[in-house]
Order: C-alpha cells, then structure tokens, then sequence
C-alpha cells in the first residue's frame, strides 16, 4: 500500500522501489473498502466481516490501521523477507493464497496502486482464485449471490451481470470514502491483525521474489530535465500576442 505522501525512489543497486517509508492506506483502496461498508449498510446482503489485506514490509501494518479505522473488522498483513522483489504476477499469486485461505465471498480492490500506477493485480489476483473480474466498476447493486456492475469503459459504460464470488477492482468515482472517527482511529489499533509469512498460507517459495516474477527491470533512468521556460510580461498586449504567435509559429505549432 504505497504512501502518496512519500516521494517514490527507486534504490539503483536492487532497482526496486525504496518501500521503507510507507506508512499509509494507497488512496484508491479507500473506495474499495468503502464500496465494502456501504454493501453492508445497505442491508440487501448479510455481510458477516469485512478484513483488509495487504501485502508489504513492517511498516504497512500502519496502513491497516488505517484500514480498519475506515471500517474493516480485522487485516491480514503478508509479510516476508522471501517476497522482496516481486513483480505484479508474484504478487498477485501470493496474495491469491491468503486471499483463498480466507474463503471471501467478494474481493474488493482499488483500481490502481499509488506507485506503479498497475492496473493489472485484480485481473492476476482473479486469475488465481479461479474467480470471475471486473475492473473500472464505478457503480454496484448487490443481490444474493450476484451483482450487478456498472463500469467505466472507453466508449462509454458497460452494465455486466457477475455471479460471487468474484473479485471486483473499483474505479476512485464509484463513491466519496468517509473519514474515519476519532473513536475509530483509536480503536484500530485493537482490532486483530494477523500477520503472516509465505508458509503460513502455502506460498511456494519459487513463485515470489525475483525467482519467482515473469519480468526484471534492466536499468532505470530518471526523465529529462525540463527546459526553463520564458516568461513574457503583459506590458503591451498587442505586443505580447504578437511575441506568443512568434514562439509558436518558431515551434511549427501553428
């Protein structure tokens, strides 16, 4: 669960993410687990709990906190020396085997994490579970057994009927996460969290880590340092326009 407020940087000898300073909740996860607490609100089904998981070092218990704060019952935190470089695959594997010793009967994520912007770990998550997917859902009406989902699409919207369970990754428009209370910040920290290794959960050790990813990064670069830019002061308009045409018919812009 990578901390917005931490700026991202990426240690050149392992060339992995530097993940130590992240303490809190991915944004985009808020609305997942809110999309949770209003299934429950609503009343249409019985939801019996609901546990945040997260997979990550020492420091993302922090983040479960805030999970839970949020309206989580109880977390699950995957942690483990042996999936230290993982990429989206064995990630999505190791989370699938927590995930399946839990039994959900709806897995519900954010559409995106806040570092490598992924898209992709619902779909590699669904896979594992053997579960149907969907992603971009902005809107969910629940009935028993099934949902019906409205998700955002590139040519507009598409309405798809999907039985449970299944594992739903939602858009940040499908609702507005609430804060939590002073109380419930306070409490959070009394609700159980469980914290596991990868032979706790039946994780094979060949399939996470560096061994166990699909993919490598060869070298990283940092971007191009952008150009000043020039400021033109307003002191005569007429003139100013005709400077701002000059500069773009220079760049062939118009």
């Amino acid at each position: 669960m990578p901390d917005a407020a931490v700026q991202k940087r990426i240690d050149p000898g392992t060339k992995r993410l530097d993940r130590s300073g992240e303490r809190n909740l991915n944004p985009f996860d808020t609305h997942g687990i809110e999309a949770a607490m209003q299934i429950r609100e609503g009343g249409e089904v019985q939801v019996d709990e609901i546990v945040a998981v997260t997979m990550g070092p020492d420091t993302a218990a922090r983040a479960l906190h805030k999970a839970v704060a949020l309206g989580a019952d109880r977390s699950v935190h995957l942690s483990d020396d042996a999936l230290a470089g993982s990429d989206v695959c064995a990630t999505g594997y190791a989370l699938a085997k927590v995930l399946e010793s839990e039994s959900p009967d709806l897995v519900l994520l954010g559409q995106q994490s806040d570092d490598g912007e992924c898209y992709t770990i619902g779909a590699v998550v669904a896979d594992h579970l053997k579960m149907p997917s969907l992603t971009q859902v902005i809107q969910m009406d629940v009935s028993d057994g099934k949902l019906r989902c409205q998700r955002q699409a590139e040519y507009g919207y598409d309405t798809v009927d999907i039985e449970l369970p299944a594992v739903i990754s939602v858009g940040d428009a499908i609702n507005e996460p609430r804060y939590p209370s002073l109380k419930a910040i306070m409490g959070a920290k009394k609700k159980p969290l469980d914290t596991k290794a990868t032979g706790d959960v039946g994780i094979e050790a060949d399939k996470v880590g560096e061994a166990g990813s699909q993919t490598a990064v060869l070298a990283i670069n940092p971007p191009a340092e952008k150009a000043a830019g020039e400021v033109i002061e307003d002191e005569d308009t007429a003139e100013t326009v005709e400077k701002i045409i000059a500069k773009l018919e220079e760049r062939k812009l118009i």
